[in-house]
């Protein structure tokens, strides 16, 4: 089990940094300046280049693409089904459910919201991340939710 305060510390790291940075100091110098995509792809290469990347990194940030459900359920099985694919993703990135920064959630109904709730709570840890939650109109393929995040590796 990750630290309580490994977010936090997280946090009041990044703010030390834009601190230092602002006062033009050795330590935001120390900084990465260049960011590296992750691909996160299935075990074919793909035969042109995609419309966007499913994850990028950038320093020890971590940015995932909007996740989906694309099948016949309720907005609790499509909840599920986007918490355990983006699990997944921050795995295979060397990152985790805990490490989220930030969530944001699409719902296609907004009264969909005490539903999507009871899924969503507890998946990111005790210490859940900061969330942005709005109804969208026209979430592609149909799903109920899409949800991307923002972590740290």
């Amino acid at each position: 089990m990750p630290n309580k305060s490994n977010r936090r510390n997280f946090i009041s790291k990044s703010a030390a940094t834009a601190v230092a940075a602002a006062a033009g100091t050795e330590a935001a110098a120390a900084q990465p300046t260049t960011g590296k995509k992750v691909w996160l792809q299935d075990k074919k290469n793909p035969e042109k280049i995609p419309l966007f990347n499913r994850a990028v990194s950038y320093g020890n940030l971590l940015f995932l693409s909007g996740v989906g459900a694309h099948f016949e359920g309720d907005v609790k099985a499509h909840t599920k089904h986007v918490l355990d694919e983006i699990e997944q993703n921050l795995k295979a990135c060397g990152s985790s459910m805990e490490k989220v920064l930030k969530a944001q959630v699409y719902l296609k109904d907004i009264n969909d919201w005490a539903a999507m709730n009871e899924v969503f709570q507890g998946r990111f840890g005790s210490e859940p991340p900061v969330r942005t939650t709005i109804a969208a109109a026209g979430i592609p393929g149909n799903s109920l939710v899409e949800i991307d995040v923002i972590a740290y590796i």
